[in-house]
């Protein structure tokens, strides 16, 4: 049962839900989040804690970049609610925006860097 105690405190902050669903479109590092979302990296890094350490998501280290992913659900519960964020939250207004601003800001990176 702690499990999917876990897994409810765990989405039941707005960031971390935001989040989960910005992983649910692929890996990510903490920078596309932070774009996304508008946030600090302290405060994004904060909510992947919690997030890493209710077993949700996947780390990975590239160099300075630490990219985070979701996990391959463990029951039938992480399995639906995972695919939700996918399927029905993505579409939500607030998703939108977050994808669109995450978009814009790797779109103004990649332009200053020249690629």
């Amino acid at each position: 049962m702690k499990g999917y105690l876990d897994l409810f405190k765990a989405l039941s902050d707005g960031t971390r839900l935001r989040i989960m669903i910005l992983l649910s479109a692929g890996e990510l590092c903490v920078c596309q989040i932070e774009s996304a979302l508008g946030l600090s990296q302290v405060k994004v890094s904060r909510h992947l804690t919690v997030l890493r350490n209710t077993g949700f998501v996947n780390v990975r280290r590239d160099g300075l970049r630490i990219h985070y992913s979701i996990v391959k659900p463990k029951n039938c519960l992480e399995k639906k609610i995972f695919s939700c964020f996918r399927e029905c939250l993505r579409e939500e207004e607030f998703s939108r925006r977050d994808l669109s601003n995450m978009k814009k800001r790797v779109s103004k990176l990649q332009l200053a860097s020249g690629r």
